[in-house]
C-alpha cells in the first residue's frame, strides 16, 4: 500500500535535502525558519488621505494649517489606485496548477500534456482535457484552475459580488531560485507613478530597502521613502503614538499644545538672520517637521482611529476574519494591518512577505495548503476594498519556481497532482488582479468583460508574454520574459494605465527597456478604470 507523507503545517520550516543549511535572512524566510513581515508605501508623512472623509474632527487653527499647505502636507492623499504586492518567498508556483497560462493566443491557447505535467498537473487534470469546461474557473475574470489552491483560499474570503468586479492578468516571466538578488518589488516604481499616503511613504513586513524579501530594482530606488516595518496591528497604531499626550490631555488639547510649540519655535527661528540659502531652507524644514506634528495629532490622534482590530470590517462577527483565526494566524495579522492602511489611503502601497514557498518537500501536500493561506490573504485585501468602496490592484510574484517529474501525490491534499521535485524558473510567472467597485475593469482590446466573451485581442492582453508547449516561458515573448527589471516595469506601466497614463511613463521613467509605443501598448492589460485621480 502506498504511504504518503504527512503534509506540514503551513508554519513549519521546510528540511530540503537538495539546499544547504539556511544561513542568510533570505534563505531563513523561504525555506519557512523566519516570518516575512508587511510593507507599504505611500506620499510623504502626511500625504495619506484618499477619502476627505477620513480627516478627522479636530483641526488645525487656520494659520497653521496655511503653513502645512506651504510645507505640502496634503489633507489628502495623490488619489491613486491604492497597491498591495504579495512577495511569496522560496519560488512558489503560479503557472498552471493556480493561474493558467498558455502560448501566444492567450489563457486558452492551451499547452502540451508534457507542459502541464511538468507544471504539476497530471492528464486528466490539464485544462487542454476533454473535462475542461469543469477545470477552467472564470469567477475573477482571470482564468485560474478550478482546482487552484491560491483560488480555494481567495474564495473563502471574497464574496461573489466582489469576484464580479475583479478581473486580472498574468505575466510570463523567468526569475532566479533561490537568490537574493532578484529586484522583483515594484513599490519604489509605484511611488514614483504618484502612490502616496497621508502617513507613511511606505511599509512593509520586512525591514529591507524594498520592504520585502526580494529587492528592488537599483535604479528605482529612493532611500527617502525607504518602507516603515508593518506587520502587525501595533505596528499600525504605533505609527500616529503621541506618547504620554494621550494620557494627559483630550486630542484637542493635544493639538493646541503642538501648534504653540510650533509658533515659539517659528519666533525664534524668525529671529535669526542669515544670507545663506542652505540656512534659510533648514529653518524651513524645521518649520515643517513642526507643523507635520501638529498635523498628525489633529487627524490621527487617536490611534484606535486606525487599529485594524477595531475595525469591523476586519475582525468580528461580521469581519473578513473571525477573532479566533486572527489571533491563531499571524499571516493574517499582517495582511490585515497592510490592508487597513493602503486600502483607507493611510499609505499609497504596501508589501506582504509570507515564508516557505520553497516546498518542493516531495509531496504536494505541503505546497497546496500554503497556497490556500497566500490565497486567503490575497481574498481578504479584495474583500477589504470592496466593503471599502475602493478599487484596489494587487501584485503576486515569488523568487523562481518549481517543476514537478509526475509523480503523483494521491492524499488528501494532494489531491491527486503532481510532486513538487524541484526548482526552476522556466515554469515562473506573476500575475496581478484588480478590483473596480464600480463594474469589472474591461481588457484592451474591446468592451466585453465576460470571461466566456472577450476578444481574441482581449485574450492576448490579458497575458503578456507566453509560454512553450513544453511548460517553459517563451523568452521572446515580451520584455519582462528574461529581465526581472523590466518585469518591474511592466507592472508599473499597468498601473500607469488603469489611471489612462501610460503615455506618461517614458517621460517618468527614462531609458526604460520597454520598447517602443507599440510594444507598450502591448503590455498593458487594462483600459483605465480611474481618470488619474479617484473621485
Amino acid at each position: 500500500m502506498a504511504k504518503y507523507k504527512k503534509p506540514l503545517h503551513p508554519d513549519a520550516p521546510l528540511l530540503l535535502n537538495n539546499h544547504r543549511r539556511p544561513i542568510t535572512r533570505r534563505e531563513m524566510i523561504a525555506q519557512g525558519f523566519k516570518l516575512g513581515s508587511g510593507t507599504l508605501i505611500g506620499g510623504s508623512l502626511f500625504s495619506i488621505l484618499t477619502q476627505p472623509g477620513y480627516a478627522a474632527e479636530v483641526g488645525l487653527s487656520a494659520d497653521i494649517a496655511a503653513v502645512r499647505d506651504a510645507c505640502g502636507i496634503a489633507a489628502q492623499g495623490a488619489g491613486k489606485i491604492p497597491f498591495i504586492c504579495f512577495d511569496l518567498a522560496g519560488g512558489a508556483n503560479f503557472a498552471g496548477s493556480n493561474v493558467l497560462i498558455g502560448q501566444r493566443g492567450g489563457q486558452r491557447d492551451f499547452l502540451s500534456a508534457a507542459g502541464y505535467q511538468k507544471q504539476g498537473l497530471p492528464a486528466d487534470m490539464a485544462p487542454s482535457s476533454s473535462t475542461a469546461a469543469t477545470l477552467i474557473d472564470s469567477s475573477m475574470g482571470l482564468l485560474f484552475h478550478a482546482d487552484s489552491g491560491i483560488l480555494a483560499g481567495m474564495k473563502t474570503k471574497v464574496q461573489a459580488a466582489t469576484a464580479a468586479n475583479t478581473n486580472g492578468a498574468v505575466i510570463s516571466a523567468r526569475s532566479e531560485n533561490d537568490t537574493a538578488n532578484n529586484p522583483h518589488n515594484p513599490m519604489y516604481g509605484i511611488y514614483k507613478a504618484g502612490a502616496a499616503g497621508s502617513l507613511v511613504d511606505l511599509i512593509g513586513s520586512r525591514n529591507s530597502d524594498s520592504g520585502g524579501n526580494s529587492m528592488a530594482p537599483a535604479a528605482l530606488i529612493n532611500l527617502e521613502v525607504r518602507p516603515t516595518k508593518v506587520d502587525n496591528p501595533n505596528d499600525v497604531t504605533g505609527l500616529v503614538d503621541v506618547g504620554d499626550l494621550v494620557d494627559l490631555m483630550s486630542q484637542e488639547d493635544i493639538v493646541k499644545t503642538m501648534e504653540s510649540i510650533y509658533r515659539i519655535s517659528d519666533a525664534k527661528l524668525n529671529a535669526i538672520t542669515s544670507m545663506h540659502t542652505r540656512d534659510a531652507q533648514l529653518k524651513e524644514l524645521l518649520r515643517c517637521g513642526y507643523v507635520k506634528s501638529a498635523d498628525l495629532a489633529a487627524r490621527f490622534g487617536n490611534p484606535a482611529d486606525i487599529d485594524p482590530i477595531a475595525d469591523a470590517d476586519i475582525v468580528g462577527t461580521n469581519g473578513i476574519f473571525s477573532f479566533d483565526e486572527f489571533d491563531s494566524d499571524g499571516e493574517l495579522r499582517k495582511t490585515a494591518s497592510v490592508m487597513k492602511l493602503v486600502v483607507n489611503g493611510y499609505a499609497g502601497a504596501g508589501t506582504i512577505t509570507m515564508g516557505g514557498y520553497d516546498y518542493h518537500t516531495g509531496d504536494r501536500s505541503t505546497g497546496e495548503m500554503r497556497d490556500q493561506r497566500a490565497g486567503k490573504c490575497i481574498g481578504a485585501c479584495l474583500e477589504y476594498a470592496a466593503r471599502k468602496r475602493m478599487p484596489l490592484m494587487i501584485y503576486v510574484f515569488s523568487d523562481g519556481s518549481v517543476f514537478s517529474n509526475g509523480m503523483i501525490d494521491d492524499s488528501a491534499a494532494g489531491r491527486g497532482k503532481g510532486v513538487w521535485t524541484g526548482d526552476d524558473q522556466q515554469t515562473a510567472c506573476s500575475f496581478f488582479l484588480v478590483y473596480n467597485p464600480g463594474g469589472r475593469p474591461v481588457l484592451v482590446g474591446g468592451t466585453a468583460t465576460d470571461p466566456a466573451a472577450i476578444s481574441d485581442e482581449q485574450m492576448r492582453h490579458q497575458q503578456i508574454g507566453y509560454m512553450r508547449p513544453s511548460g517553459d516561458v517563451e523568452t521572446a515573448g515580451s520584455p519582462a520574459a528574461n529581465n526581472v527589471n523590466l518585469l518591474v516595469e511592466t507592472l508599473v506601466l499597468n498601473y500607469m494605465a488603469l489611471h489612462g497614463q501610460q503615455s506618461q511613463f517614458p517621460t517618468l521613467f527614462r531609458g526604460h527597456g520597454l520598447g517602443s509605443a507599440a510594444m507598450m501598448d502591448r503590455l498593458t492589460a487594462f483600459q483605465p478604470i480611474v481618470n488619474g485621480t479617484i473621485s
